[in-house]
């Protein structure tokens, strides 16, 4: 299986070495596209859902950091000639998984991707063991609570704001601990992270509301909390191993019980 990747990237030649140069195929990666600015970039995720942002931060139009704060993004490697701190912290709060200076050796670049690959297959395992097939359809047990006060009131956060554009920053507010001893903690806690309960949490909602005929997939999506049917689809599938029109055509599901 081959991830998606997309690049964002103003100056053409480096732009342009990194399409031609990079090993995609033998990363187990898939090229989907690129941009040269910070709103292109936006328009180029939201339309493509790729699985990893490569991005420059100095981008014309609006920075890296805030189109990816714009987008579902999940993983993305940040590319930068600037060691600010201030980049660097924000990048930490927006989930990059890694922050490369320029000018990035190849080996560098191809370590990271390799790795990042290594953790979303990690994290498709760890997806798979969620699904249960004691009725003969996927569907995800969830834990309410797990006996720690800050993962039982996180989830408790979860469970009443899933509907927003929430993410562990603003979870990690809520119960007043910093977000990398949170995210360390919930991981621990629970055997999945943050952002895969929260997206469990939302597939569940979906499945229950799917059962309506009269929701329409962007409805449904926007009432379990996806920033758009694309990402919903995206998402959906991950859990489930099929799109929300699939599912809904070929499953007839039971109500979700979360335990």
């Amino acid at each position: 299986m081959a991830y998606t990747i997309v690049i964002v990237e103003d100056e053409r030649l480096i732009r342009e070495d990194l399409e031609r140069t990079t090993p995609w195929e033998s990363l187990q990666l898939e090229l989907i596209g690129s941009a040269v600015d910070g709103l292109s970039g936006e328009q180029l995720i939201k339309a493509t859902d790729p699985d990893i942002v490569l991005t420059d931060i100095r981008l014309p139009g609006q920075d890296g950091l805030t189109m990816l704060s714009h987008c579902p993004v999940s993983h993305a490697i940040i590319l930068s000639g600037h060691s600010d701190f201030a980049y660097m912290r924000k990048a930490i709060q927006l989930g990059v998984y890694d922050y490369l200076l320029k000018p990035v050796d190849d080996g560098e670049l191809e370590a990271a991707l390799s790795a990042l690959v290594v953790k979303l297959q990690e994290e498709d395992r760890e997806l798979a063991s969620l699904r249960q097939r004691d009725t003969g359809e996927d569907f995800i047990v969830l834990p309410r609570s797990v006996g720690n006060h800050v993962v039982d009131n996180t989830i408790a956060f979860i469970i009443g704001h899933f509907q927003e554009a929430i993410g562990l920053q603003e979870a990690a507010l809520t119960v007043n601990v910093s977000e990398s001893h949170l995210s360390r903690l919930f991981k621990e806690t629970t055997g999945i992270n943050f952002l895969q309960y929260l997206n469990a949490w939302r597939v569940n909602r979906a499945i229950e509301l799917l059962q309506d005929p009269r929701l329409n997939i962007a409805t449904i999506s926007n009432h379990s909390g996806f920033p758009n049917p694309g990402y919903f689809a995206k998402i959906f599938r991950r859990f489930t191993g099929k799109t929300p029109s699939q599912y809904r055509d070929e499953c007839t599901v039971p109500q979700v019980t979360m335990c």
